[in-house]
């Protein structure tokens, strides 16, 4: 099984970066009978792009021969991709040693849409960039937000209820992890 992690500086000790097609690099972890074999770092050259960095990435990550990715979110463009190639998607954080343990012990369930809002990109003024607009800004442009192509399966109450759970969980643990780190730097 080969499961590719976006990190930032890339392996095993680095952290699970919170954006899919954003990230730095990409860290390949080849697995066998529940053992890691091999770790492969690669920069993701699509990190910077003005949009479509998710397509690209999506792309990237299924010539390489992933069957599993993980990441924090997944925006809208890039899930459907990884979706249609076969490749589990999954929603974590934290150390990513841990984390694939946790994925290959069955701990860590496949999420079945995106986790991130439209407009997450870097540019067209609908400040959705890496700064704090998050998409509810017009830009310059007063053209209105298209639809995506892509329709996902609806959800039962069950599986959009287990899903939410699965992230309040993995959100608390990212605010602990923030607590954490704040204690560490007033010390």
């Amino acid at each position: 099984m080969r499961i590719c992690i976006a990190t930032n500086q890339g392996g095993l000790e680095d952290q699970v970066f919170p954006v899919f097609g954003r990230c730095p690099t990409f860290t390949f972890v080849d697995m066998e009978d529940k053992e890691i074999k091999n770790v492969e770092v690669i920069p993701n050259e699509f990190a910077g792009a003005m949009g479509g960095a998710g397509i690209q990435a999506a792309q990237l990550v299924t010539n390489k021969g992933a069957n599993v990715v993980i990441a924090g979110n997944y925006g809208p463009n890039a899930y459907p991709i990884l979706n249609q190639a076969g490749i589990s998607v999954v929603s974590a954080q934290g150390n990513v040693k841990e984390v694939v343990m946790k994925h290959v012990n069955g701990e860590l369930p496949e999420i079945t849409q995106s986790t991130a809002p439209r407009f997450g990109g870097m540019g067209m003024g609908r400040g959705g960039g890496r700064g704090m607009g998050r998409g509810r800004g017009r830009g310059m442009w007063s053209t209105p937000a298209q639809a995506s192509s892509t329709t996902l399966p609806p959800q039962t109450k069950e599986q959009e209820l287990q899903m939410l759970k699965t992230r309040v969980e993995q959100l608390e643990e990212q605010l602990n992890e923030i607590k954490k780190r704040i204690d560490e730097l007033k010390k």
